[in-house]
């Protein structure tokens, strides 16, 4: 049975091993390297730009898990931290608009920059990612006098992720391109506005782990 887990109805059993010999009779338990890089085999199942599904083979489940946990606490992403709201009409509270835009994913590789110094209010080109969201609902006069939907009714109603601009801070324009930095998704939807309605937000982007804010965690969101 050493090498077979249990399924039952409200949990899976007999998925743990022991890490000192003795506990089987005729086994040795003692953990090896070397026994474990041979029984290791990982399967890549799914791969692209944003998604990796994988099979981990011959391993404890313990070990499994301590992956797991890395990879949502210990693997470092960027992550907008720092909110200047300069205008805000839409009917979403400040607070809750900086939250939901801290979860946005942003596509960048964290390994290009450096972790910000506490303290640092303004940050600088190498550890700083700065965005614009400036956006105004107006009506539109070309509107039919039936229209009910407010794609027809009104211009620039909806507030998405695509409306991100980013802002190069000192020579971040000659290291990295627009379309290397930006929202991992263009259409998360941010806000609904309507005529008269406006947002003017300056955003700061930092490199963190999960383990200090779910945010940075690049398993975390979506």
């Amino acid at each position: 049975m050493r090498t077979r887990i249990s399924l039952k109805e409200h949990s899976v059993q007999d998925a743990h091993s022991t890490d000192f010999p003795g506990g089987f009779a005729g086994e040795d338990d003692t953990w090896s390297q070397e026994d474990f890089e041979k029984k290791l085999k990982i399967e890549v199942i799914k791969l692209s730009d944003e998604e990796m599904e994988f099979d981990m083979i011959g391993i404890d489940a313990s070990i499994a898990n301590a992956f797991r946990r890395i990879l949502l606490s210990e693997v470092p992403t960027m992550a907008i931290e720092k909110v200047y709201i300069y205008n805000n009409t839409s009917i979403i509270q400040d607070e809750v608009l900086a939250h939901r835009l801290g979860l946005i994913p942003i596509c960048v590789d964290p390994r290009l920059f450096e972790y910000r110094q506490e303290g640092d209010e303004e940050g600088t080109a190498e550890d700083t990612l700065e965005f614009h969201l400036k956006v105004k609902c107006t009506k539109n006069p070309h509107a039919p006098k039936d229209a009910t939907d407010p794609d027809e009714l009104y211009r620039n109603w909806r507030v998405t992720s695509k409306d991100m601009k980013w802002i190069p801070i000192g020579n971040q324009s000659e290291l990295y391109s627009s379309e290397n930095i930006r929202p991992v998704n263009d259409d998360i939807l941010i806000a609904k506005l309507r005529p008269g309605q406006e947002m003017d937000i300056k955003l700061h982007c930092v490199k963190g782990i999960g383990k200090d804010h779910a945010k940075f965690s690049p398993v975390g969101k979506y």
